[in-house]
C-alpha cells in the first residue's frame, strides 16, 4: 500500500462511527428536553451547586475519547440540573427572556446547517435579512432602513452609537480616528441609562465624560427641559452636541422617556436620536400598550432584544438604523478575499458590512421559526400579559401594609420592599437582601435588587411567558413569611 492509500485509510473525522447509536441518543436528548420544559414548575428556580458538582468543573482537559452517551450523562447531571433559572416562571431577576422550545429547535437546526452569516448567496443570509425586516416593521421603521442581528442589547446600542458618532463627527473618523474630530462630541441620556452606554463611549474613544447624564423626573423619565439646558450649555463652551439617547424602558424601573418630545428636540437641534429599546421597544407590537412607546418610529437608530420579549433563546439582539448608507459606511471594509462576484456563492449581500463581526452565527432561524409558529400578534399579547401581571403585583403590594412600592410601575418592572418599623436605610437593605437571598436559596423565586432615588429595594422584572398571577401571589406570601422569620431571627440575636 503506498503512502497516499495509507493516508486515506487513517483519515479521521468528528462524525460518529455508528450513526444508529447517535440517533438513539439524540431521541433520548429530545425526550429529556421536552420533559425539562414540561415539568419546569416541579423544580426549584435556582439551587446552589454542591461541592462535588463545583469540583467537576475543575477536571483536567480531556485527552482521550469518551462515549457520547457518557458525555451527555455528565451534562445532564452537572449542567442541566443547575441552571441560572431564567426560563422558570418565577424567575424575575434582572431582565431576561425565557426562551421557547421552537426557538431551541431553531438553534439546533442552525448549528446542524452550520452556515456562517458573514454573508454570501445562501438561504441563511436571506433569512437573516428577512428577520431584520420583520423587526423594522414591528417598530415602524421604513423598509429602506437597515439593520443587523447581534449578540444582544449592549452590542446593538454600540452599533447605533457608532453610526451616530461617525455621522456627527465632522471628520472621517474611520480613516483619521477620533483625534480628527474638530469639537468634542457630547451624547445625552437620562441618569437611568444602562451601563452599556458608558462602555460604548469608552470603546468609541470618546470617554465616559462624553456621555452627559440628564436628571429624571418623579417618574424617572428624562427631564426634557434639563436636556435643553445641557445642550445649550455645552454648545456655549465649545462642545458639539451629537446624540440624544432615549430609553424605552429603563433597566431599573421600566420608565419610558418621552420619545416624541425627544424626537422633536433632536430634530430641532440637529442631533442624532437613538433609542435604547432593549427592554421596551417591542411594546410597539402590544395592542393594549403600544402607545407607551409612541415616537420610537422617529428614531435614527434603535437597539432591541429578540431574546427578551420575543423569547428567543440567548443570544439575539438587533440594531436598526434608518439611514442604510450611513450604517454601511460606518462598518464596511472589503478585503480582496471577500469581494463580491456576479454570481455564485459570493454574489449575495455581505452582512458583516453592518457590524463588527465577520463570523456571525445563524441567529435568525430561532426567531423566524417561533414567529412563524405563533404569529407576531401572540407575542404582542404576551407583552400585554406581562404588563398586566406587573400591575396585578403592584396592586397587591399597595394593599399589603408590610410592603412598600418604591417606584411607579410603568410597564413590567416592579420595585418594592418589605417594611421594617423604625429601621434605618442600612438595616432595611440588609433585611430585604436577606429575604431575597432566602427566596433564591429555597428555590421559590428569583428577584434582584437595585437602588431607586437613593433607596434600596427589590425588583421583579416580569418577562416570562410562563408566569401566572398565582406565581406572583405566591411570591408575596413567601416574602411575608420570610420577613417574619428574618425579623424573629434578628431579635433572637
Amino acid at each position: 500500500m503506498d503512502t497516499f492509500q495509507e493516508a486515506m485509510v487513517t483519515d479521521e473525522t468528528l462524525d460518529p462511527s455508528d450513526w444508529t447509536e447517535v440517533q438513539a441518543l439524540s431521541h433520548r436528548i429530545v425526550d429529556d428536553a421536552i420533559g425539562y420544559l414540561r415539568d419546569i414548575r416541579d423544580r426549584p428556580v435556582w439551587r446552589e451547586m454542591p461541592v462535588e458538582v463545583r469540583a467537576f468543573f475543575n477536571a483536567p482537559m480531556p485527552r482521550e475519547p469518551a462515549s457520547i452517551a457518557d458525555v451527555y450523562s455528565e451534562v445532564a447531571r452537572s449542567v442541566m440540573a443547575y441552571p441560572m433559572g431564567n426560563i422558570h416562571p418565577r424567575f424575575w431577576s434582572w431582565y431576561m427572556g425565557s426562551s421557547n422550545f421552537t426557538g431551541a429547535l431553531g438553534d439546533f437546526l442552525a448549528a446542524i446547517q452550520g452556515s456562517n452569516l458573514a454573508g454570501g448567496n445562501h438561504a441563511a443570509g436571506l433569512m437573516d435579512s428577512q428577520v431584520v425586516d420583520w423587526c423594522k416593521e414591528m417598530v415602524g421603521f421604513p423598509a429602506s432602513a437597515s439593520g443587523t442581528l447581534v449578540s444582544g442589547g449592549s452590542m446593538a446600542n454600540i452599533i447605533g452609537l457608532t453610526v451616530a458618532r461617525n455621522v456627527k463627527a465632522g471628520a472621517d473618523v474611520g480613516e483619521r480616528g477620533v483625534g480628527a474630530i474638530p469639537k468634542p462630541l457630547r451624547f445625552y441620556a437620562s441618569d437611568q441609562v444602562h451601563s452599556c452606554h458608558r462602555k460604548a463611549m469608552e470603546a468609541l474613544g470618546l470617554g465616559n465624560r462624553a456621555l452627559r447624564r440628564i436628571p429624571t423626573d418623579a417618574g424617572l423619565r428624562m427631564d426634557v427641559d434639563a436636556l435643553k439646558a445641557a445642550i445649550a450649555e455645552d454648545r456655549a463652551v465649545g462642545f458639539k452636541p451629537a446624540c440624544v439617547i432615549g430609553t424605552a424602558g429603563t433597566v431599573n424601573t421600566g420608565a419610558i422617556d418621552d420619545l416624541q418630545a425627544l424626537a422633536a428636540l433632536a430634530a430641532g437641534e440637529d442631533l442624532w436620536f437613538h433609542v435604547d429599546g432593549c427592554i421596551g421597544a417591542l411594546i410597539a407590537i402590544a395592542p393594549e400598550n403600544r402607545s407607551l412607546v409612541a415616537g420610537i418610529e422617529q428614531a435614527h437608530s434603535i437597539a432591541l432584544d429578540p431574546h427578551k420579549w420575543l423569547h428567543a433563546p440567548f443570544e439575539a439582539g438587533c440594531a436598526l438604523v434608518r439611514d442604510a448608507s450611513a450604517h454601511r459606511n460606518t462598518f464596511a471594509v472589503t478585503p480582496e478575499y471577500l469581494e463580491s462576484t456576479p454570481r455564485g456563492l459570493a454574489s449575495g449581500q455581505w452582512l458583516h458590512d453592518y457590524g463588527l463581526q465577520t463570523s456571525r452565527g445563524f441567529r435568525a432561524l430561532k426567531i423566524w421559526m417561533a414567529l412563524k409558529e405563533h404569529g407576531v400578534e401572540k407575542f404582542g399579547r404576551l407583552i400585554d400579559q406581562n404588563i398586566a401581571q406587573a400591575r396585578h403585583l403592584t396592586a397587591q403590594i399597595e394593599a399589603e401594609p408590610a410592603l412598600e412600592l418604591m417606584a411607579p410601575t410603568t410597564i413590567n418592572i416592579v420595585c418594592f420592599r418589605h417594611r421594617l418599623d423604625g429601621a434605618s436605610e442600612e438595616r432595611l437593605k440588609a433585611f430585604n437582601t436577606e429575604i431575597m437571598l432566602r427566596l433564591q436559596e429555597e428555590g421559590i423565586a428569583a428577584l434582584s435588587d437595585t437602588t431607586v432615588h437613593g433607596r434600596h429595594c427589590l425588583r421583579a422584572a416580569i418577562t416570562n411567558h410562563r408566569t401566572r398571577c398565582d406565581d406572583l401571589d405566591l411570591l408575596l406570601r413567601e416574602m411575608l413569611r420570610l420577613g417574619k422569620e428574618v425579623e424573629a431571627a434578628a431579635r433572637a440575636d
